[in-house]
C-alpha cells in the first residue's frame, strides 16, 4: 500500500485528521487534510449517515459522488467576471448554469432585462401542480469590477477554494443547482421544487425584487443559498438597510477676497453627518453610516455643492419610517444658513424576522443537518440578503445555507471545500423531510 494511502487510512480510521486526494490533472493532485470529525456532530457521512430511509441515502450518496464535478462547475462559473452592472457577464453566468441544467433534464425560463442580468426559472418538470412550491435562490452578480478573475482566478489552496463572488455566492449556486439535479434524478421532494437566480442582489436587487417578491408570495418556503457562516450557522435572522444619497447646495465665493459671500455646503454637510450619526441606537441595532463623501470646487472656493451617502441599517420593521423620519428633518434642517438640501433612497433590502413558520423550517434544516454531519444553529446576520424580500411577504425564508465561507468582497474570500457536498445533503435532506403542505394556491 502507498504510504500517501496508508496514511489516509490510518487517519481516517483512527478518527483523526481525514485526508482527500482531488484530482485536477494527470499530473497532479491537490491533498486535502479535512478538518477532524469532532468538528462536525458525531455522524458520519456519504454511504456511512445514519437514520436515512432508502430514498434519502440514494440522494446522499449521489451527491456524496458528484463533489469533483461541484468543483468543476463552481470553478467555472467563478472564473466569468460578473460585476452587478456587467450585463454581459452576469448573462455568461447564467448561461453556463442553463447548460448544466438542460444536461441534467431541468427545465428552465428566462426574464430578460435590458440593463441588468435576466432572472433564470428552473424547475424539474413541466407537470401541472396546485402545490406551493419549495424556492432554491440565490444570485449570480458579485461586487468585483470585470478584469478582476485575471488578477486571481479560482484557485484551490489548504481545503480551501478562493476566487471572486467564491462563496457570495457562486458556491450557493452550485449547491443548489445540484440538489436540484439530484431531485430530478430520483424524486421525492414533497411538494414542487423550483429554483431561482437572480442577477443584481449586491446593489439592492432593482430588476429582481418585483421577481423575489412574486416567487415569495406563490412559494411554501425558501432556502436561500447565502454562504454558510464561518461558524457552520445558518441565517435565521437579518437586518434591513435602506441605502441613501443627499444633495447640500451653498453659494461659490472666492475664500479669500469675497469669504463672506460664500455659504459653505460642506460646512452643512459636516453638521449633518454627525447629527446623522448620532441617530444609532446599538442596543436596538440601529446603525447610521455616511460611507461617501463628495465636495467642493477647490481648495480656495467656498464649497457650492457637496453630497453624502448613508448606509441604514435596522431590525425591526417598525424601525425603518422612524428612523427615516428622523433622517429627513435632518436633512431639511439648515445649521449654516442658506444652505438647502435634498434626500433620496437609492436601493434598500427589508429585514429577515422570526415567524413560527420560518421557525419550523429552521427546525426540519437543523435536524437534517445533523442527519448530514453537520452541528447547525441559527444566527443572526447584520448584513442584507434577498431572503427579507421573500420574508417580508410572508414566506417561511431561511438564508445562509449555502457552502461555509467567509472574507466576502475581499480578495480574501474563501469557500471550505469540505462543506459543499455536506451542506448540499443538509438541504436535499430538509426537503425530503418538510412537513405536508396544509396550504394550496
Amino acid at each position: 500500500m502507498p504510504d500517501a494511502v496508508a496514511l489516509s487510512h490510518l487517519a481516517n480510521s483512527v478518527g483523526g485528521a481525514a485526508v482527500e486526494f482531488m484530482r485536477e490533472s494527470d499530473r497532479k493532485a491537490w491533498v486535502n487534510f479535512v478538518p477532524p470529525r469532532w468538528r462536525y456532530s458525531n455522524r458520519l457521512w456519504g454511504d456511512e449517515m445514519t437514520k436515512l430511509v432508502p430514498h434519502e441515502a440514494k440522494i446522499t450518496q449521489w451527491l456524496a459522488a458528484q463533489n469533483d464535478a461541484m468543483l468543476g462547475l463552481l470553478a467555472e462559473v467563478v472564473n466569468i467576471d460578473s460585476g452587478s452592472y456587467d450585463k454581459w457577464g452576469v448573462d455568461a453566468v447564467g448561461d453556463r448554469f442553463i447548460r448544466f441544467f438542460s444536461e441534467q433534464g431541468l427545465l428552465t425560463t428566462i426574464e430578460r432585462n435590458e440593463r441588468f442580468g435576466d432572472a433564470i426559472h428552473v424547475r424539474l418538470d413541466d407537470r401541472p401542480s396546485n402545490e406551493r412550491p419549495i424556492v432554491l435562490m440565490g444570485h449570480r452578480d458579485t461586487v468585483f469590477a470585470k478584469g478582476e478573475v485575471a488578477r486571481r482566478s479560482f484557485r484551490i489552496e489548504g481545503g480551501r477554494a478562493y476566487g471572486p463572488g467564491v462563496v457570495d455566492m457562486k458556491g450557493g449556486l452550485v449547491l443548489n443547482a445540484f440538489v436540484l439535479a439530484a431531485f430530478k434524478r430520483f424524486g421525492g421532494a414533497p411538494s414542487p421544487l423550483v429554483g431561482l437566480i437572480t442577477s443584481d442582489e449586491e446593489i439592492a436587487s432593482p430588476s429582481s425584487r418585483p421577481i423575489i417578491e412574486r416567487v415569495g408570495r406563490a412559494a411554501r418556503c425558501v432556502f436561500n443559498s447565502e454562504p454558510g457562516r464561518p461558524s457552520g450557522n445558518v441565517v435565521t435572522s437579518r437586518k434591513g438597510g435602506v441605502f441613501l444619497s443627499f444633495e447640500v447646495i451653498g453659494k461659490a465665493a472666492h475664500s479669500g477676497g469675497n469669504f463672506e459671500k460664500g455659504i459653505s455646503a460642506i460646512g452643512e454637510l459636516a453638521h449633518k453627518i454627525v447629527a446623522l450619526h448620532n441617530l444609532t441606537d446599538l442596543e436596538r441595532g440601529i446603525t447610521l453610516n455616511v460611507g461617501l463623501v463628495r465636495g467642493g470646487q477647490s481648495v480656495n472656493t467656498t464649497a457650492p455643492s457637496a453630497e453624502g451617502q448613508i448606509d441604514l441599517r435596522y431590525v425591526k420593521p417598525e424601525q425603518r419610517s422612524r428612523t427615516l423620519a428622523a433622517v429627513q428633518e435632518i436633512i431639511d434642517h439648515a445649521t449654516v444658513p442658506g444652505t438647502s438640501a435634498k434626500l433620496e433612497i437609492k436601493g434598500e433590502f427589508l429585514p429577515v424576522t422570526s415567524t413560527p413558520q420560518a421557525e419550523e423550517v429552521f427546525h426540519c434544516y437543523r435536524a437534517a443537518a445533523a442527519d448530514a454531519g453537520l452541528a447547525v444553529a441559527g444566527e443572526f446576520s447584520g448584513g442584507c440578503a434577498d431572503s427579507g424580500f421573500t420574508a417580508a411577504v410572508g414566506c417561511p425564508t431561511l438564508c445562509g445555507v449555502g457552502p461555509v465561507g467567509g472574507n466576502a468582497h475581499t480578495a480574501e474570500e474563501y469557500l471550505e471545500i469540505d462543506t459543499l457536498v455536506r451542506r448540499a445533503q443538509a438541504l436535499a435532506l430538509a426537503i425530503l423531510r418538510l412537513p405536508a403542505d396544509g396550504a394550496q394556491r
